[in-house]
């Protein structure tokens, strides 16, 4: 098992959730902490630990953002007009690595950051290989064409675990794609439960 694999399974164990809804998940089969006492009753967890959780699973999601990024996003998120929780989430998901995620040219977060970095996405034409830039609505992105072949992306396209979300225009023929809008958090298609509102309690603190 690759250490990128085993750390996945670490954090969805760690965390107590299927964090992506991927079927080899150990959550699946051992639903509790690992380690010795990973099935020992805890008590009943403090409001800080809660948001703590809260804060913990979001950012790994997308990705295992660092704790700068995420405040940072967490920042952008407060400043801007609306509720907050709305907010963050709705740029977390404008990211491009999510985008292509999200878009089914890529089977893991993870994995669509790697065909970002390595230069096989292109953003309204041109070429980008930051995984952290965030695209506007109606930005349309695609595979370039020497990179349409490639097994993980056409492995990706055809997976049927999952669907590219209402937000996106997608034609997994041509793999490209539009974000055509900021979603709305009840319109993300997350596989576990995402609190976000508790994520702004605990920056909020």
């Amino acid at each position: 098992m690759s250490k990128r694999i085993n750390a996945k399974h670490k954090v969805d164990r760690r965390l107590g959730v299927n964090l992506w809804g991927r079927p080899k998940s150990p959550f699946n089969k051992r639903a509790y902490g690992p380690g010795q006492h990973g099935q020992r009753t805890s008590a009943k967890p403090s409001d800080y630990k809660i948001q703590l959780q809260a804060k913990q699973k979001l950012k790994n999601y997308y990705g295992n953002l660092n704790e700068r990024q995420f405040r940072n996003v967490y920042k952008e998120a407060a400043r801007r007009k609306g509720n907050t929780g709305e907010n963050l989430v709705g740029i977390l998901e404008s990211r491009l690595d999510a985008v292509i995620y999200r878009a089914k040219f890529a089977n893991t977060v993870f994995q669509a950051r790697q065909l970002i970095n390595h230069g096989h996405v292109r953003v309204n034409g041109k070429r980008v290989n930051i995984s952290s830039f965030y695209l506007s609505e109606n930005d349309e992105v695609e595979i370039k064409d020497s990179s349409k072949q490639l097994n993980t992306i056409l492995s990706a396209s055809s997976s049927k675990e999952r669907d590219v979300p209402d937000y996106l225009i997608s034609d997994q023929k041509k793999l490209t794609a539009k974000f055509s809008r900021i979603p709305k958090f009840d319109e993300i298609p997350y596989p576990a439960i995402m609190e976000p509102n508790l994520v702004v309690e605990y920056y909020s603190r």
